[in-house]
């Protein structure tokens, strides 16, 4: 598989994934709205290709915590892989390559809010538990859902606190099961 950067031109591949990937457009609406979110900024978006075909792509924007404005942050939202490549590792590899990228660019922290079985492979762990509150209320139920992945050593356990998301992100229709 080729990962690259999701540049304007591809916007057309990304969504076709999204919707294939998630079967419906809800998913694909909010990566569109998110690309075009200045408050997102700056943004990773990555495409998987297999035969030059796009197969999957992962998405993080901005997030901060009011009271630590040095602290980089983002978001991983969404994770999506067209039906005929799920459980082939294509999700993963794009997770992996996407940290890696991160870590490069300087992020100190990345979350998710996600399935509690996949996500910890790569290093998330239960955020509520470590000091980090979701935008809006996670039910106890799901609380494992909201993880976090420290790409800085030391900076879980000196930052702690509520996250905000950007504009499009920060709407309580896309922090419900």
């Amino acid at each position: 598989m080729e990962i690259r950067e999701a540049k304007d031109k591809n916007i057309n591949e990304v969504l076709s994934v999204e919707k294939s990937a998630f079967g419906y457009d809800k998913e694909a609406e909010l990566v569109n709205d998110l690309l075009n979110d200045k408050t997102a900024e700056p943004r990773l978006s990555l495409l998987g290709f297999d035969d030059g075909k796009a197969i999957g792509h992962i998405l993080y924007t901005k997030v901060i915590i009011k009271e630590f404005p040095d602290t980089k942050m983002s978001i991983l939202a969404p994770l999506a892989v067209v039906p005929e490549k799920q459980k082939q590792g294509v999700g993963g590899e794009l997770i992996v390559r996407s940290l890696e990228i991160l870590t490069k660019s300087g992020v100190d922290l990345v979350f998710v809010l996600g399935h509690p079985e996949y996500y910890p492979k790569f290093g998330f762990k239960t955020a509520g538990e470590l000091g980090f509150e979701a935008p809006y209320h996670i039910p106890e139920e799901h609380a494992e859902a909201w993880m976090v992945q420290e790409l800085k050593p030391g900076v879980i356990g000196s930052v702690k606190g509520k996250i905000k998301c950007s504009v499009e992100l920060n709407k309580p229709e896309h922090w419900r099961e």
